[in-house]
């Protein structure tokens, strides 16, 4: 082997070993925040439901716990994921108060590929 092949090759492995080293895979852990609210969230505000858009679904406002006290978040257009179903984000009883189930989107029972 000639000195240029052997610098190569050391200058490869040391690549290798530093992006090895350095790969961070994607965290799996997800973030829930559980909010209790003491008072009942007001009733919704009327949207006007602009035109379909290709390729996004409506997702309507809701009242939204921010600082001690009830804020409106204005409705928006989400993406579409094929295979899902977007469920908005509700207000329900929980004991003496109230609980928000955050937006999410869930499997589509009755859709296939």
């Amino acid at each position: 082997m000639t000195r240029l092949t052997r610098t190569f090759a050391a200058v490869a492995a040391l690549g290798l070993a530093f992006g090895a080293a350095s790969f961070a895979p994607p965290a799996a852990a997800r973030e829930y925040v559980s909010v209790t609210v003491g008072t009942r969230p007001p009733p919704p505000r009327f949207e006007r439901v602009p035109p379909p858009r290709a390729g996004y679904v409506w997702a309507p406002g809701y009242w939204n716990w921010y600082h001690g006290r009830y804020v409106w978040v204005g409705g928006r257009w989400a993406a579409y994921r094929p295979g899902y179903v977007y469920r908005a984000p509700v207000w329900h009883p929980y004991g003496r108060g109230w609980r928000i189930e955050r937006e999410t989107w869930v499997r589509d029972p009755h859709w296939h590929r």
